[in-house]
């Protein structure tokens, strides 16, 4: 963990690195825990069903109901945060890393830098973003002088908090594809929704690019010059290479664990299904692309780069302490979902939107209730549960596209993500930061993305047809 810093003499900075750094400073004292705002959001979430007449009793038995209701789905969440990991660790990754550390010149290029692979491979897998970024902001820090460890690492966290539910890990969006994984009663309001009305819509493609060049140009224009910035050195971390040799083999049964050719029996088999899995299914490759077949796809890619399953298994043992958050906190998300589609709160909610809402004001409230709500509950497939029943309902009443509100979600559920702490502990561990040390930074991009966002929601909601449910 992170020790006390060494305090330098502070030299005035200008314009967003002086917002920074005071947002950085701020953060660092008041930030709490990620396990309270799940607690807060149960408690939140029972008062308002006691305000609207729901008994105590009701509440906390469909509360527990729920609690076991999310495990297939967190599985998936941990295999996510795995399979990336066991991608970003592999040797080929990892020469990819260290050549991609050798090029910026000074602290901000490499704090754009970081920010800019951070979003771009969050659009692939947010686990590999997570992993990637840390690996890279330490690999910087080694080389870069003058580089500040906090707002490089802020910039690695961008992924999660800018685009990556834009993109292919988009929890809400793949759910929405795989029937086995949509609960019952989500599944009459909506139908199956494929990826080419989520995340394949041209205009889902134009917001991701719009902020991946704002989150880019803020994390510059923020990043301290080296007189002020906080280095790894002043926190007490060595950031040596994570990248090393397996250890030799000193019994004969380990043969088969250093060996590729289990690696590769076992690789190609997988890539055989997988390939069948694409080419058979009745709705085109595009509709067999769900959560299942994406964390399959990443295993089975990080087993043949590991090579050998000794290396294959020693990453996925390194990476499952960062799965502990998840493991323990999407049961209690799980409360929240079950007082709500259990009671008479989400009736309630359905007719709140229905009735304070038209046709064009309905993207904004669901923009700016997702965003609220992220606080509470981080997890967007997990939240996107609690949600979906109403504001799906409700979309349809105002026949609203049904795949641009999954994207209207996905693009502000993940607003609070810049500043909630949860999403940010795999990253955390590898850096050996706390949540506070990088808040600062992600407050000041939260500042300037919401009013992007929201416009870039409501304006492309104006323009695409309504599609009704298909069963």
């Amino acid at each position: 963990m992170a020790g006390d810093s060494k305090r330098v003499a502070f030299q005035p900075e200008s314009g967003l690195a002086r917002i920074g750094l005071v947002l950085a400073d701020w953060s660092e004292r008041w930030f709490p825990d990620p396990l309270v705002f799940a607690f807060v959001g149960i408690v939140v979430v029972f008062v308002t069903g006691l305000l609207l007449h729901e008994p105590a009793s009701k509440l906390a038995i469909q509360g527990g109901k729920g609690f076991w209701t999310l495990v297939p789905f967190t599985m998936q969440m941990v295999m996510v945060i795995i399979g990336g990991y066991v991608v970003a660790t592999t040797p080929i990754v990892n020469r990819l890393i260290r050549w991609l550390a050798g090029l910026p010149s000074n602290g901000r290029n490499a704090v754009a830098m970081v920010a800019l692979f951070s979003m771009l491979t969050s659009l692939i897998s947010w686990g590999l973003s997570l992993i990637f970024s840390g690996l890279l902001v330490r690999e910087m820090a080694k080389r870069v002088k003058g580089l500040d460890y906090r707002a490089a690492g802020a910039a690695g966290y961008l992924g999660l908090g800018a685009v990556w539910a834009l993109g292919l890990s988009s929890s809400a969006a793949m759910l929405m594809t795989t029937k086995s994984a949509i609960p019952a009663p989500l599944y009459q309001i909506t139908g199956l929704i494929p990826l080419r009305q989520t995340l394949f819509l041209w205009q889902n493609l134009v917001m991701a690019g719009v902020l991946i060049v704002v989150s880019v140009i803020i994390s510059y224009l923020s990043a301290p010059s080296e007189a002020n910035a906080r280095t790894a050195e002043s926190y007490g971390i060595s950031v040596e290479s994570t990248e090393r040799e397996l250890e030799p083999k000193t019994r004969p049964g380990e043969w088969l664990e250093y060996s590729p050719l289990l690696s590769i029996l076992v690789g190609a088999l997988l890539l055989w299904y997988l390939i069948d899995n694409f080419r058979t299914s009745p709705q085109g490759a595009l509709a067999a692309f769900d959560l299942n077949t994406y964390n399959l796809m990443f295993l089975t890619v990080g087993l043949l780069l590991h090579w050998r399953p000794k290396r294959f298994m020693r990453a996925v043992s390194e990476c499952v302490p960062a799965t502990g958050g998840v493991l323990i906190q999407f049961p209690f998300y799980s409360v929240i979902f079950g007082m709500i589609v259990g009671t008479g709160i989400s009736t309630w909610l359905s007719n709140l939107f229905v009735h304070v809402t038209t046709h064009g004001t309905y993207p904004l409230l669901v923009a700016l209730y997702s965003a609220v709500l992220g606080v509470f509950v981080p997890s967007g497939g997990s939240k996107w549960l609690i949600e979906a029943p109403y504001i799906m309902q409700a979309a349809n009443l105002h026949q609203v596209h049904l795949g641009w509100v999954v994207q209207i979600y996905n693009a502000s559920e993940a607003l609070p993500n810049l500043i909630n702490p949860f999403w940010m502990l795999p990253l955390l561990g590898i850096l050996r930061l706390k949540a506070r040390d990088l808040v600062g930074y992600g407050a000041l991009q939260m500042i300037v993305h919401v009013p992007i966002v929201f416009f870039l929601c409501w304006f492309f909601a104006r323009h695409l047809a309504y599609i009704p449910p298909v069963h």
